[in-house]
């Protein structure tokens, strides 16, 4: 039995520090795309970085929107008033609002605002102390993705939430931490392994793609990933790190409506010859004689 997909776009910093591009994020995200909800991302830099990390160049001064690394994602980030007004946005327009936290100062602030769901980031998914404090005062769903991470780390995370009496509220999601990643490099068939090893331990399977297109997303759905997310810009060619491996509206669009087509399709038939089928059969079909 499939479950109808749930689509995510992942707006995180392509917003480039402006509320008004924000708005249109949102806006054309949930009328246009038709997506079910738009994540942001919420960091603390002073708390995240070291100050080696801070008050280095970025690594790609093309891309930076400041004289340091940490100057850049100052200035990429909203505040938790500012992300009070996305959430009010996003329920003006009707699509969800849901943001990434990357550190315990965030995960309060987001928290704060009582979102349906809250996102760990593969970076972020060895936080402990983040977890247990997001399983002790958070009471919504919280979706986490496995980049970058070992084995023996993913069953430290669900053993965690499972002592926590959470992992009935846990989503995780497949992921290659890449931007963009190639399509080698996807590995869909862990949707596969993370369905037997956690399918009965946690709520669902996901799976979140920085790769290019949109067949692969198709291929995770039908593999078991009944949460599918993508990053999502309004121009690739944007100023930032993360548009080059989003998709443009029109590509999250096509992208829900094959989504929907598929799981519209993945039924068995009701009945031998479908009702569709029979004016074809008393028309075309070979008879005996």
């Amino acid at each position: 039995m499939y479950k109808k997909p749930f689509i995510i776009v992942e707006a995180g910093c392509n917003h480039m520090g402006q509320m008004e591009i924000a708005k249109d994020l949102i806006e054309i995200a949930a009328h246009f795309c038709k997506a079910d909800a738009i994540k942001f991302q919420k960091r603390c830099p002073r708390e995240l970085l070291t100050p080696e990390q801070y008050d280095a160049p970025h690594p790609n001064p093309a891309n930076s929107y400041g004289d340091t690394y940490g100057a850049h994602r100052e200035f990429l980030e909203f505040d938790a008033d500012q992300h009070r007004q996305l959430k009010k946005w996003c329920e003006e327009a009707g699509i969800i609002y849901s943001t990434s936290v990357w550190d315990l100062t965030s995960a309060k602030e987001i928290s704060d605002l009582n979102p349906r769901f809250i996102k760990i980031p593969s970076a972020c998914n060895t936080h402990f102390e983040m977890l247990q404090w997001l399983c002790d005062h958070y009471e919504g769903e919280i979706q986490l993705s496995f980049g970058m991470t070992t084995k023996e780390e993913e069953e430290q995370i669900v053993e965690l939430f499972e002592r926590k009496g959470r992992a009935k509220d846990l989503i995780l999601y497949n992921c290659t931490s890449g931007y963009p990643v190639p399509f080698k490099d996807v590995c869909l068939l862990e949707i596969i392994r993370m369905k037997e090893q956690y399918e009965g331990r946690v709520k669902s399977i996901g799976f979140s793609g920085h790769h290019l297109g949109i067949a692969v997303d198709i291929a995770a759905y039908t593999l078991g990933a009944a949460y599918l997310e993508r990053h999502y810009t309004l121009d690739r060619t944007w100023k930032g790190t993360d548009h080059a491996a989003s998709l443009e509206p029109d590509g999250v669009r096509k992208l829900v409506r094959n989504l929907h087509a598929v799981y519209e399709s993945l039924t068995y038939k009701k009945n031998e010859i479908l009702k569709i089928e029979q004016i074809q059969r008393e028309k075309l079909k070979y008879r005996n004689h």
